[in-house]
Parts: C-alpha cells; structure tokens; sequence
C-alpha cells in the first residue's frame, strides 16, 4: 500500500486513508471452483476501475461479494471503512448482525447485465421503490428524485412506460438511474451492456460516461467494452484464476499488457 496521497506508478492510483472499497485476503469458492483466491483488492473513493478477464475467471463474483449477493469464505470487506461481514463488538472482530450489513450494504448499488426491473411498475415506480420503501424518503421526493434521473439518462418522457414498452436499451438506463436513486457511494455495473443489441449499446455507454464524469460516485466495472476503459476508467485490472493478474491505467494496460494471458485475451476481446 502506497503513503497516503501518493501515486503509484504502476496502477496510477492515488491512495487515500480511507478507501471506498477494500477487500482483504478474501477467498471464495463453490465447491472444488475457486474463483477468488486471497484477493486484496483497494478501490479509491470517486475511482472507475473496469475488471476484465474471461469468462468464469471469478470477476462478477468480486462485485456479487460487495453487494452480499454471495458470502465470502473467508478474509474482510470494507464499504468506506465500515467492516461489511464483520462487526467489532469487545475489541474483536466477530461476524456481523443482518442489521449492520444491510446498513453497510446500503451505500452500494448494483446494475445487473438483465435489468431486473419490476415489470408492473411504471420506469418512474421502478426507480422510486428504494428511496420509499428500504431508505423511508417522502413519495413525493422520491418521485421527483426519479423524474431528475430518468432526465439524467435522456427517458424522462418515458416515465410512466413499463419495462415491456422500453427497449432493452431503455430498461438498462432505468434500471441505471434505479441504482442511482439511493444516492450510493460506490456503483458495481456487471456486464451491463453485454445483453444488448449492438445498436443499443451507445446510449447505456454515454450514461455510463456521463457518471464517471461527474467524478463523484466510486464505480467498479466488469465489460468487455475497452473503448469506455481506455476514456474513461482510471484503472484496469485484469482478472483471472481467482488472481489478478496485471493492473494499471487503461491506455498502458491495454497498449502494453505485461502478462501473456492478459495478452492473449485483450487479442480475443478486440478482434471482435
């Protein structure tokens, strides 16, 4: 780990006290498949860190970890220092209660590769449910707050269609501005774009590009789209065997990949 406010000239990265998101030791496995193996992992707060590496190498398993879609085996998780699994009760770290992980739990949001939208619900309802019904804001607050982010993601005239009237580029920059809604402090995006007809692509991207502008909201990505790493990530890091591999800035990483598996798969994503 480098001093506090250094950069490091390998990954880029500038350490803070505090990382957004820090994973330690973590392992997991489903029964002989290991897919992660002792993962340290620090993610700075504001940081875009695409995850790449072939398929079953273990990387959307790193985002289903944070957002406790999966248990770790072992090791910790941290969310803005806040211990995720574990609490600190007599000076020890024990595992932590249900409250305190979905307390934690609750500055992370997640964008899944199939939207999973709630098809009886307007693109408005959809978006405000959180806010209401898990964070206890105002309906009418939580409507206006949909209302800015389906604007934010150019559908703010679509806010009263269900998801079986949108395209399914709509229903992923719905499901986008879903995971917005609850303010999080750190954005997991798994494949998000990989469902879509190549036309639709584009639009999810820009929104995507759009937030990563801002600067102010952590997001950790796991694509194969290596234009969007290369413009506007901070940080690749190539994941594979339960391990990663090689990481460092996008332009780099890409334009000089160090490992022989990651040149290998960067040769396969980008002849297509």
């Amino acid at each position: 780990m480098s001093a506090p406010d250094s950069t490091s000239p390998d990954t880029g990265r500038t350490a803070t006290s505090t990382p957004a998101v820090r994973m330690r030791d973590v392992n997991k496995a489903f029964g002989e498949n290991v897919v992660l193996q002792g993962l340290d992992l620090d993610v700075d707060p504001g940081e875009r860190v695409v995850i790449i590496g072939p398929s079953g190498s273990g990387k959307t398993t790193i985002l289903r970890v944070i957002m406790t879609l999966e248990r770790p085996d072992s090791g910790t998780v941290e969310i803005g220092g806040r211990h995720l699994y574990h609490e600190e009760r007599n000076g020890e770290l024990r595992p932590a209660r249900e409250k305190h992980i979905r307390s934690v739990r609750s500055n992370v949001g997640m964008v899944f590769q199939h939207f999973n939208l709630f098809p009886h619900l307007s693109a408005l309802e959809n978006i405000a449910l959180a806010p209401v019904k898990v964070h206890g804001w105002d309906k009418d607050a939580a409507n206006q707050r949909a209302l800015e982010l389906l604007d934010k993601v150019g559908l703010k005239a679509h806010a009263n269609h269900t998801p079986g009237q949108l395209s399914g580029g709509q229903k992923q920059r719905v499901a986008i501005a879903r995971s917005l809604a609850i303010e999080p402090e750190v954005m997991l995006f798994d494949e998000v774009t990989s469902a879509l007809d190549p036309e639709l692509v584009g639009d999810v991207l820009q929104v995507l590009k759009d937030i990563a502008a801002d600067g102010k909201t952590t997001m950790m990505l796991v694509t194969h789209e290596m234009g969007f790493a290369r413009e506007s990530a901070d940080r690749l890091v190539m994941f594979d065997g339960g391990r990663i591999l090689e990481e460092g800035v996008p332009g780099q990483v890409l334009s000089d990949p160090q490992h022989e598996r990651t040149q290998g798969f960067l040769r396969a994503v980008l002849q297509h």
